[in-house]
């Protein structure tokens, strides 16, 4: 089998030593079955996606030694692909609009005596599901309103799913999330369906990321089934972590490769230690 892999950053900031290591990762994955590598831009985020980022992106992973195949792919060219998927699992009764704002989606949650908690934090309880058809129908005309999975009843459907992580078999629980969002009020898709659509459009075999999106591979078996897809192979990796055991991230501050790449470091010697686990002092652990 051919391999195709990819690394798919958004952006909405400069990339960082993480984000390079796991690029790496896949990179030299790909190439060492001499298969495919894909570079695909996810800039579905209206209110951060930055312009000035892409040639940031670009610039950091040649200055790495990174190469990729045919021409870059973004997302926001892509709309219709995910308009079409949604549609599909609208027809199937599998999804429906919601209205809530964050604002009250926490003040119900609040008032739970016990609310469920998901791998990304409160799992939405559900409201706008249980709203009548008729309600619903009035509301869509009026409202903005995203669209979330009625996961319980894509689950009815498929019947138990499964992946491979590696060599590991790992029993697919998409529950935990709860109805997660796939097309948001301020976008008309998700990262969810946007990446489970886009790499099966792409023919990826095989996706290396780190180990903070293992749980959400969950949701995307799931998908997977519903919209006829192929499963790709995953490879998740432990995360980069600092000297205080912070995984590196723009929040925390971690270093940019363009500060790295403006400041004289050379880059042939920081992709070789990044891929044999070796980083820069005071960054010197692997995460879980």
């Amino acid at each position: 089998m051919h391999i195709v892999s990819r690394f798919a950053p958004s952006p909405t900031g400069l990339l960082h030593l993480g984000h390079a290591y796991s690029c790496l990762l896949a990179h030299r994955h790909a190439r060492s079955h001499d298969g495919g590598f894909l570079l695909r831009i996810e800039d579905i985020d209206p209110g951060r996606a930055r312009a000035e980022f892409v040639d940031e992106i670009i610039d950091d992973l040649l200055w790495l030694g990174v190469t990729w195949d045919g021409e870059i792919v973004f997302q926001s060219e892509r709309l219709p692909l995910y308009a079409d998927a949604l549609s599909r699992l609208k027809a199937a009764g599998l999804v429906y609009p919601c209205f809530c704002t964050r604002s009250t989606i926490a003040a119900e949650i609040a008032a739970s005596a016990a609310a469920p908690h998901g791998p990304d934090g409160p799992i939405y309880p559900g409201t706008c599901r249980r709203l009548p058809a008729e309600e619903r129908a009035r509301r869509r005309a009026l409202e903005p309103h995203a669209w979330r999975l009625d996961t319980e009843a894509a689950l009815a459907r498929t019947g138990p799913l499964y992946w491979h992580d590696g060599e590991t078999e790992v029993l697919a629980e998409p529950q935990a999330f709860g109805d997660v969002v796939l097309a948001r009020k301020d976008a008309p898709t998700s990262y969810h369906l946007a990446v489970t659509v886009d790499d099966a459009a792409q023919g990826v075999t095989d996706i290396v990321r780190g180990r903070d999106l293992y749980a959400a591979t969950d949701i995307h078996r799931l998908l997977q089934a519903l919209l006829d897809l192929p499963t790709p192979l995953y490879h998740h990796h432990p995360l980069l972590t600092d000297a205080d055991g912070r995984r590196l991230a723009k929040r925390n501050g971690a270093p940019t490769l363009a500060d790295l790449r403006r400041g004289g470091a050379d880059p042939a010697r920081l992709a070789a230690d990044l891929l044999d686990g070796r980083l820069p002092a005071g960054y010197s652990s692997m995460g879980p």
